[in-house]
């Protein structure tokens, strides 16, 4: 068993400038089976009414641990995962539920990741670049990377559960964590290195 660490290599107030970066480091691994998924936390109904009609390929679930087990009138269970065509037009009753999370998951490359971050607003959230490839550098001592190889951008926010609240946004490039004897800060390095970038604060764990 083995976890990722995830490295910032880009803080900036510019979406267009983060998603940029972000596909430059997306492009340096991508695959023919690789993913994206988006994720955001939408704390009321009125933003959830919207971010329904705005990505109606989504789906919503609780993340309330007081939410309620038998759904109000007309309110599906968002216990579990709800797709939001499912969702009535009028969620006042769904209020006991929030927070709700809003997400689409393992999508193709570039299908969802502009119209997400327009229309997702001030809410913390994140898009996520999976299955990816970093290829080997013998010259550096490091060697290729798969499971781990994952790029991040976080909107609004400064850490991967979605919480340290941000006027910015923050590009990571995951590799697999190791032993602690620096193979993750270097090979984190070489990779910001390859699309002009550097490593510009402390890892994240996951």
């Amino acid at each position: 068993m083995s976890n990722s660490v995830a490295y910032p290599v880009l803080r900036t107030p510019d979406l267009d400038l983060a998603l940029r970066v972000a596909r430059q480091m997306v492009v340096f691994g991508a695959q023919p089976g690789s993913e994206v998924s988006v994720l955001a936390e939408v704390p009321t109904v009125t933003e959830a009414g919207r971010l329904r009609d705005a990505l109606p390929d989504a789906s919503f679930e609780s993340e309330s641990m007081d939410a309620p087990i038998v759904p109000p009138p007309g309110i599906p269970d968002l216990n579990c995962a709800v797709p939001a065509r499912e969702l009535p037009d009028d969620l006042t009753d769904a209020q006991a539920y929030l927070p709700l999370n809003i997400s689409m998951l393992d999508q193709p490359l570039g299908s969802i990741e502009d119209h997400f971050a327009a229309v997702i607003g001030p809410h913390p959230a994140e898009i996520r670049w999976s299955s990816l490839l970093w290829p080997e550098a013998p010259e550096r001592d490091l060697y290729g990377e798969g499971k781990h190889a994952e790029v991040t951008l976080l909107l609004n926010c400064d850490s991967r559960d979605l919480d340290a609240r941000t006027g910015t946004y923050l590009v990571l490039a995951h590799v697999r964590r190791c032993n602690g004897d620096g193979y993750e800060d270097r090979f984190a390095e070489w990779l910001a290195e390859q699309i002009g970038q550097k490593v510009v604060g402390r890892p994240q764990h996951s």
